[in-house]
């Protein structure tokens, strides 16, 4: 029995967990580690990714009731579903209007509203605000939309962003429900700035911001690339996840626009258009982190705005964040980090790039040994200007010296006893030596010692040896009766002759071919791997990567 006890005793549950086991959202689990002082202490894991007993969390829901039945929660997001459909954050800014007692709901069900005020009055309107959020965050990611930010993609920015003063001016261009913008910087830090083009969104923004006691946040309605509502803004930190691949966003009416410094974007690069209307409301110093698809490291339309971003030295950084980290797909997404030159000699003199993609996106963010390179601008100022990481990082980490020494010893392994693989051949009685009877390769087929085969006909009897065949079917009269006036090789298998010997002598002319085979093979090799030793030692000179020796050891 205490075998089979033990298993369960261990077993150590997430935050997610326990919001499922309870019926509830991970910010209500976050609530209550913070409200409750007898909330279970994690037993295991990180700061970001606590684990926890589970008999210990267990033993604390029963004492609490949480998780008997449907929660309120559960009920209310259930009542919104079956009122609203998939206008669902339509019934969201409903509810939040409710609580903060901004006029009336029409559309909101009596249901709705007894059960929200419930919540509030047992919690607090800010708990019911973020469970909320979340619980929209969570459906749209099952639905595999890009519509709201992961909470991994938020994780992601807020580590890279690091530590963000009190009094910094933080702006997001596209907020949608301000889940980025709020979680960025501390509460009540500085001004918090957000523009989003759908009404619904940008309300539910507002009040989450409102409700929870988030002091200095303005969200602000319209497209942002049409109708820049906060058109002199400067900001010291601007986050954006941007729409993607919309192609679409306003290109033929903003072509002169003034914010396309670093050039005018194609349509198929609005994404593009987003990193540049964000740079421009970036502040001398400030800095910019968008989170940008895969692709667009590398798609040539987006070449020019690329090589301008490099050479420029705005900038800074791209990291490949691993897997999964969107909401949408599995596919890798990218984290590029601008930098406004706060002067002219303050500009970036290389590109820090790092590939997170073999990580787990649960895992630490911080890049490892061999997952990073500050690659100088004129290294990636070429034809295609790709800031793919992987191009790169891989690179950098080679061990020239090693595979130096390796190609020397495969070299000198290739080279010992080259020369004994060329037969010992002795002089014949010359040309007419071979003028003896003959016998063609269609008739050796007819006998049934050949067989056709590609490129050339093979021996398929013992009476026949395989590479005394395959050695005079390459001889050069057979060569000149299969090269045309033109100078092309077919080889005429059933036209060409070979010599008619005894097996023995077959076998030691098979031999002699044989022996030639294997040194043209590995002098062929050898010539490879002398390109490629010289390739590399040239390189590693020039990088600076390989020295000379110096000779005082001999």
């Amino acid at each position: 029995m205490k075998e089979d006890a033990a298993p369960t005793a261990n077993l150590l549950v997430t935050g997610s967990e326990i919001a499922r086991l309870a019926g509830v959202t991970r910010a209500a689990v976050s609530n209550w580690r913070r409200r409750y002082d007898d909330f279970p202490a994690p037993a295991g894991g990180g700061a970001n990714s606590p684990l926890f007993a589970l008999p210990d969390v267990e033993v604390w829901l029963d004492r609490q009731r949480k998780g008997q039945g449907v929660s309120e929660e559960v009920q209310l997001w259930q009542v919104l579903r079956g009122a609203y459909g998939d206008e669902i954050i339509g019934g969201i800014a409903d509810v939040l209007r409710l609580l903060a007692e901004r006029g009336q709901a029409h559309e909101l069900p009596e249901r709705a509203a007894l059960l929200a005020r419930n919540m509030a009055a047992s919690t607090s309107v800010g708990e019911v605000a973020d469970a909320l959020g979340e619980r929209f965050t969570d459906s749209v990611r099952r639905a595999g939309s890009d519509q709201v930010t992961s909470p991994r993609v938020v994780r992601a920015v807020c580590h890279f962003a690091g530590e963000v003063t009190s009094n910094a001016t933080v702006f997001d261009p596209a907020c949608g429900i301000g889940t980025l913008l709020l979680a960025v910087a501390p509460e009540g830090a500085g001004k918090r700035y957000g523009q989003e083009s759908d009404p619904r969104s940008a309300d539910v923004a507002q009040m989450r911001a409102d409700l929870t006691g988030r002091t200095g946040v303005t969200i602000a309605t319209g497209d942002s690339l049409r109708d820049d509502q906060w058109a002199d803004l400067k900001a010291e930190l601007v986050v954006c996840d941007p729409p993607v691949g919309v192609t679409d966003w306003g290109r033929a009416e903003l072509l002169l626009d003034s914010r396309w410094e670093l050039g005018t974007p194609s349509r198929a690069e609005g994404e593009l258009a987003w990193l540049q209307h964000a740079y421009a409301h970036t502040a001398p110093g400030g800095r910019v982190l968008m989170v940008m698809p895969a692709s667009v490291a590398y798609r040539k339309a987006g070449r020019r705005i690329r090589a301008a971003l490099v050479r420029r030295g705005i900038l800074t950084h791209v990291i490949a964040l691993p897997p999964g980290t969107s909401a949408s797909h599995s596919l890798p997404v990218h984290l590029w980090q601008l930098r406004r030159p706060s002067s002219p000699g303050d500009a970036a003199t290389s590109v820090r790039l790092a590939d997170l993609t073999a990580g787990d996106p649960d895992d630490s963010l911080e890049p490892g040994p061999g997952q990073v390179v500050d690659m100088p601008l004129i290294d990636l100022l070429d034809d295609a200007v790709d800031l793919t990481p992987a191009r790169h990082v891989g690179e950098s980490h080679r061990d020239l010296a090693a595979e130096y020494r390796s190609l020397r010893q495969e070299l000198a392994q290739q080279l010992q006893g080259i020369a004994k693989l060329l037969p010992t051949l002795t002089a014949g009685d010359g040309p007419t030596s071979l003028d003896g009877p003959t016998v063609s390769v269609a008739e050796l087929a007819r006998a049934g010692l050949v067989e056709y085969g590609d490129p050339e006909p093979v021996s398929v009897a013992e009476q026949l040896d395989a590479d005394y065949l395959r050695g005079f079917l390459r001889s050069a009269a057979n060569n000149r009766r299969s090269t045309s006036a033109s100078g092309t090789f077919r080889l005429d298998g059933r036209g060409t002759r070979i010599p008619q010997m005894d097996i023995a002598d077959q076998r030691r002319y098979g031999a002699a071919f044989r022996a030639l085979q294997e040194f043209e093979e590995r002098t062929r090799r050898l010539a490879e791997l002398s390109r490629d030793a010289a390739a590399l030692a040239r390189d590693g000179l020039g990088s600076g990567t390989l020295v000379p020796e110096d000779g005082k050891g001999e």
